[in-house]
């Protein structure tokens, strides 16, 4: 059986891939859980992978608070540039395959039409600069890689995200200020997920940079719409658009990923 190991797996993605992950043996690894792992730190991924042969390792772990990177800008680079440094090199000492989960942030949101694998990348927050350097990373480190870029992530079951607040609000009869200043693709977590293990670990696509989201660009505003139709709160909250949308971090205006 395929042997799988899972970094930041108490994440959304992390636990997504867990309840997927059926036909496989998973070793689930978390920071801010018991059972430990700072991908940061060479010893303790040397120990985790001297445990199992590992065919391959997801690697969910990351610094995503966009707005507190702008804040903490070396916390955001050693999580998400030499952690994945770290698994890179370790991955590629044991011969495992590194997955590893990347973002629309790496772009500059300049283009009009949606960003392809061939496109320049050029952040403009230290968010996206460190993800970038993490790809790059794993790129000059470990020939055996798939980066998958990703945007607007979120799971309907766990952790922090748009979906869940939207309705933790709603349901609270908070108003709701949503900007419309941004355009990207929400992506369920099941979907990726399902796209990672399917395609990816049982598919044997060729290494390298992929894309996926599910697929329909829209606003963060069109998104706040679509959560409220889909649990019936469209007449239990004000949704007010909010052209004037103030953040610390410069975010790109179009992130849509082909």
């Amino acid at each position: 059986m395929v042997r799988i190991l899972v970094t930041g797996a108490g994440g959304q993605l992390g636990q997504t891939l867990q309840n997927n992950a059926q036909k496989f043996t998973v070793f689930s690894f978390d920071f801010k859980l018991s059972n430990e792992l700072d991908v940061t730190e060479p010893a303790q991924l040397f120990d985790v992978f001297k445990q199992g042969q590992y065919d391959f390792c997801i690697n969910c772990a990351a610094y995503t608070n966009v707005e507190e990177a702008e804040k903490q800008p070396q916390k955001a680079m050693n999580v998400n540039a030499e952690g994945a440094k770290q698994l890179a090199e370790v991955c590629k000492m044991h011969g495992t395959t590194l997955i590893h989960i990347s973002t629309d942030y790496v772009f500059d949101g300049k283009k009009k039409a949606g960003y392809t694998v061939a496109d320049k990348t050029n952040p403009i927050n230290v968010y996206g600069k460190s993800k970038l350097a993490g790809e790059k990373f794993i790129q000059q480190i470990q020939p055996n890689h798939y980066i998958i870029r990703t945007s607007w992530l979120y799971s309907k079951k766990y952790g922090h995200n748009f979906y869940r607040a939207i309705v933790r609000k709603a349901l609270a009869g908070e108003d709701l200020n949503i900007t419309d200043a941004q355009k990207g693709c929400p992506t369920n977590a099941e979907s990726l997920a399902k796209f990672i293990l399917n395609e990816i670990v049982l598919g044997e696509k060729p290494f390298g940079i992929y894309h996926f989201t599910d697929g329909k660009p829209m606003t963060w505003y069109d998104f706040a719409k679509q959560i409220l139709n889909e649990n019936g709160l469209t007449d239990k909250v004000n949704l007010v658009l909010e052209p004037n949308y103030r953040t610390l971090a410069k975010r790109p205006k179009n992130s849509v990923l082909e």
